[in-house]
C-alpha cells in the first residue's frame, strides 16, 4: 500500500468534506443531475477517445498508484553482484534454482542459463521493457484525459443550469435547482480532475520511470553476467543508476577475483 497515494487522496477529500459541513449541511452539496453531468459524461466523453478495453484496463493499471510496489534498486544491485559471483565460480548454469524474487531478473536469468545469445536476451528483454511502458503510459493517458474532461463537462453542466434558470426566471422555485446544477457541476469537475484523475495519472509515471530504471539495471546485470565482467567492477557500474547520495549505502559486493 503506497501510504502518500492514500494519505493524500484521503486528506483532500477530507478538506473539502469539512468545507462542506462548516459551511452548512452536506447535502446542500448533492445534486443527482450534476453527478450525472460530471460523473458519467466524463466516462462517456473519455471512452469517445480510446479503445474500450484500453479504457476498462486503465482502472487496474490505477492500482499501481495504491498497491505497486517498486523493488528497491540497492538491492536488485546487491542480488545481481550475488548473482554474478556465483556465475563467476560455477558458470552460467550454476545460477539455475536460485531463489529470485523479481520476476524479470528471474527471466533473464532462466533465458542465460538456457543458453540465449547474449543479443537475443538483450533484444527479449528491451522489447519487454519498452511493451511495460507503453501500457503505463497508455493509462496515464487515460487518466490525464479524464483530468482535462471532467472540469469541461463541468462547464456544460453550468451552461444547462444557467439555460433551466434563465429560461424559468418567471417561477421562482425553479431558480434554486436550476443554480445548483449551474453551480456544483463546476464544482464536481474540479474535484475529479484535481484530486483524482491528475494525481493519479502523475503517480503513474513516477510509478512508470521506477519500473523503467529498475529494468534498465536489470538488463544491464544480465548482460555483464553473459559478457563474464567482473564482479567488482559490475557493482561500480550498477551504482551509475543511483542517485550519488545512495551509492555509499549499496553493500559491497563479495566478489571473488580467483
Amino acid at each position: 500500500m503506497d501510504l502518500a497515494t492514500l494519505i493524500g487522496l484521503l486528506g483532500a477529500i477530507g478538506i473539502i468534506a469539512m468545507a462542506m459541513v462548516l459551511g452548512g449541511s452536506v447535502l446542500l452539496f448533492v445534486n443527482v443531475p450534476s453527478l450525472l453531468i460530471v460523473v458519467v459524461g466524463t466516462m462517456f466523453a473519455t471512452l469517445i477517445k480510446f479503445p474500450i478495453g484500453h479504457f476498462f484496463g486503465a482502472f487496474k493499471i490505477a492500482m499501481k498508484a495504491f498497491f505497486g510496489k517498486t523493488d528497491n534498486p540497492s538491492q536488485l544491485i546487491e542480488e545481481g553482484v550475488a548473482l554474478a559471483n556465483i556465475a563467476r565460480k560455477e558458470g552460467v548454469l550454476g545460477l539455475e534454482g536460485q531463489d529470485i524474487q523479481n520476476e524479470f531478473l528471474k527471466r533473464g536469468i532462466q533465458m542465460c542459463v538456457d543458453g540465449h545469445e547474449p543479443e537475443f536476451v538483450r533484444s527479449m528483454l528491451s522489447k519487454d521493457i519498452n511493451l511495460t511502458i507503453e501500457r503505463h503510459e497508455r493509462g496515464q493517458a487515460i487518466f490525464k484525459a479524464m483530468g482535462d474532461v471532467a472540469p469541461a463537462m463541468g462547464m456544460i453542466g453550468t451552461l444547462i443550469g444557467l439555460v433551466q434558470m434563465l429560461s424559468a426566471m418567471d417561477d421562482p422555485k425553479s431558480i434554486g435547482p436550476a443554480m445548483a446544477v449551474a453551480l456544483l457541476t463546476t464544482l464536481y469537475g474540479a474535484i475529479i480532475a484535481t484530486v483524482f484523475a491528475l494525481p493519479i495519472a502523475d503517480k503513474l509515471a513516477l510509478r512508470s520511470q521506477d519500473e523503467r530504471l529498475n529494468k534498465a539495471l536489470i538488463l544491464e546485470t544480465i548482460s555483464s553476467i553473459q559478457e563474464g565482467l567482473n564482479p567488482r567492477v559490475m557493482e561500480e557500474l550498477l551504482k551509475t543508476y543511483l542517485p550519488e547520495t545512495k551509492r555509499e549505502s549499496v553493500g559491497e559486493a563479495s566478489a571473488d577475483a580467483a
